[in-house]
């Protein structure tokens, strides 16, 4: 018996750092991956250590207690012109990009994508198109996504890109059939006689892309009421109360429908309640769709509409689906290249931390792919896509020179996708005593697996040592300028 007490204490001992260990309160270890200024690309830097040392000067406190949103992922959009630009690579080269984009052991791991239901501005290899084109086809008998099984079309394209990695997909239309519109020149609003219709050719679109073993995950039944199908918000909701949601619960199909993808957070704060204060569309909503097209202001005002908007509708995730830079579309005399400069993914980095701060769940960028010109665009003016539509991707490919540019919004975008997995929990994060270090942002996650993931966005002109107090233990982590860094521990 004499022995019998060391051996239990021993052994409470051993449970007691078990459960510690369990909870990351012994975390030793911090693994940090920075992309800077200074060259670093997803570059692992030595591990760091813990200590007990209490953390001096300014820096973050992450609080695992307070639990925010789940995020869902990350990621662009499938167009014909990226399958176009990509097409222009040796097939080695093209199935290495992929692999950067989709593979999270390789590269960024994008884990959201979006599609359009036929044309956009960057549908573009061939002319503006939908998926049933014979004027008042109310059976749908020519319907079609013939286009997008082509060799340069969008479900070739994700057939591809799902050889490197899991995602999920979201889809959104610009404009219905012209001969539902009520005047598709001048008048761009959707007939209500079509609406069975309309419902029928969103389930349609569901059910033919499933045929070829593509899944859509959620659906935006429109991109952008007003600047694309002149559609009022109270019809949306009607749509959506009487015909779709009822069509889709009918047909068991496993696709979420969510709101109108708004323009801006302006526009779905004065917009988003036409749509949700209804009892019978809120029941079939999942999500609320938003764009960041309210420069200058989306750090300030209308990034606290959306933080607004989530405390009025609590339970309804916030998804930003589409940012990007634009360069004067329309008018070909002024138009500038695309940004490639690393520099640039600054800009990303910090709306991102904008978005996720306001309580987005999903933040996707607009076109994955583009050429060297920023395009190719398509042209089909009454459908609101001019001439001269340069645009901005996360990479681009020189179709000349066949080169391939890694963009600074790749770099930024990469630390969130691939380490930021969907189901990770925003934890809660707040300065030190002495505050937060001068143009330094802090995020953090924990994944589904356990553990924490920090980002840290460095946007000053020096570099900056951060400490990072986690349960009472320090690690203080050097974040280079101009830069952005993941830090994980367990």
């Amino acid at each position: 018996m004499e022995n019998a007490r060391p051996t239990r204490v021993a052994s409470l001992l051993a449970l007691a750092a078990g459960v510690l260990a369990a909870t990351g309160a012994l975390a030793q270890e911090a693994r940090v991956t920075v992309s800077s200024r200074a060259g670093d690309r997803l570059t692992d830097r030595p591990s760091l250590r813990f200590e007990a040392a209490t953390a001096a000067g300014p820096g973050f406190r992450v609080d695992p207690s307070a639990r925010l949103q789940t995020m869902e992922g990350f990621g662009a959009a499938f167009n014909e012109a990226g399958m176009i630009a990509l097409s222009s690579l040796p097939v080695s080269d093209q199935e290495e990009v992929l692999a950067r984009l989709f593979d999270a052991g390789k590269g960024a791991g994008l884990s959201m994508m979006k599609v359009d239901l036929g044309g956009n501005d960057f549908m573009s290899a061939g002319p503006w198109y939908t998926y049933a084109e014979t004027p008042g086809d109310a059976e749908l008998a020519s319907f079609s996504i013939a286009r997008d099984l082509g060799p340069h079309g969008v479900a070739t394209f994700v057939k591809r890109a799902r050889r490197h990695g899991e995602f999920r997909l979201q889809a959104y239309m610009d404009y219905p059939p012209d001969w539902m519109l009520i005047d598709p020149v001048r008048f761009q609003d959707v007939d209500t006689r079509w609406f069975p219709v309309l419902a029928r050719y969103y389930l349609r679109y569901v059910e033919e892309y499933a045929k070829e073993g593509l899944s859509i995950d959620f659906l935006s039944p429109f991109n952008e009421p007003g600047i694309y199908t002149k559609i009022p918000f109270w019809k949306i909701r009607d749509l959506v109360r009487d015909h779709l949601g009822p069509l889709f619960e009918r047909a068991g199909v496993k696709t979420k429908l969510q709101t109108p993808e708004f323009l801006s957070r302006e526009n779905a704060y004065w917009n988003a309640p036409t749509v949700l204060d209804d009892p019978g569309a809120r029941r079939h909503l999942t999500a609320l769709a938003y764009h960041g097209y309210d420069e200058p202001v989306a750090n300030t005002e209308w990034a606290r509409a959306m933080v607004a908007l989530h405390e009025r509708y609590p339970d309804l995730p916030q998804w930003m689906t589409e940012y990007c830079h634009a360069y004067q579309a329309g008018t070909p005399k002024t138009l500038a290249l695309p940004a490639l400069s690393f520099e640039d993914g600054d800009f990303w980095g910090n709306r991102i931390f904008t978005d996720v701060e306001a309580r987005a769940s999903v933040w996707m960028y607009w076109n994955l792919i583009l050429d060297e010109k920023g395009g190719p665009w398509l042209v089909s003016p009454v459908h609101g896509n001019p001439d001269g539509n340069v645009q901005h991707a996360v990479v681009v490919i020189d179709r000349q020179a066949r080169t391939v540019t890694w963009t600074g919004t790749y770099w930024y975008l990469a630390h969130f996708s691939r380490y930021v997995r969907p189901g990770a929990v925003r934890i809660g994060v707040a300065p030190l005593d002495a505050g937060a270090p001068a143009g330094v942002r802090c995020l953090a996650f924990e994944p589904p697996e356990g553990g924490v993931v920090a980002q840290l966005l460095n946007s000053g002109e020096t570099a900056s040592k951060v400490p990072l107090v986690w349960r009472g233990r320090t690690v203080a982590v050097d974040v280079p300028a101009r830069s952005i860094a993941t830090v994980r521990w367990r």
